[in-house]
């Protein structure tokens, strides 16, 4: 039996997944430490160029969002969380959430 890479895992799990998923869903569903979540960031860039090369599909993201004032981050050029609001400042922001169509 072939043990899958961490990145093959991510993409096995956002090409079943029947909604997006938040890191922090990915993190527990892949059972890594949520404090290492961060990580996973870096690894969806380059998710987002094999399924699209192997596979024909591509990385979606739901951008996050304030939820206080409701702003939308639509022109973020990496998938991340921002850390505060441009619009109000708030730090309450909704994680942007991902899968594989």
């Amino acid at each position: 039996m072939l043990k899958l890479s961490f990145r093959e895992r991510i993409i096995e799990l956002l090409m079943t997944s029947s909604e997006p998923l938040s890191v922090n869903e990915i993190a527990r569903s892949l059972e890594i430490d949520p404090s290492q979540s961060w990580e996973i960031y870096d690894h969806l860039e380059h998710v987002a160029r094999t399924v699209r090369a192997k596979y024909g599909k591509l990385l979606l993201m739901d951008p996050p969002y304030c939820k206080k004032c409701g702003y939308i981050f639509k022109d973020l050029k990496k998938p991340k969380k921002p850390s505060r609001c441009p619009r109000c400042g708030s730090e309450w922001i909704e994680p942007p959430r991902f899968i594989i169509k």
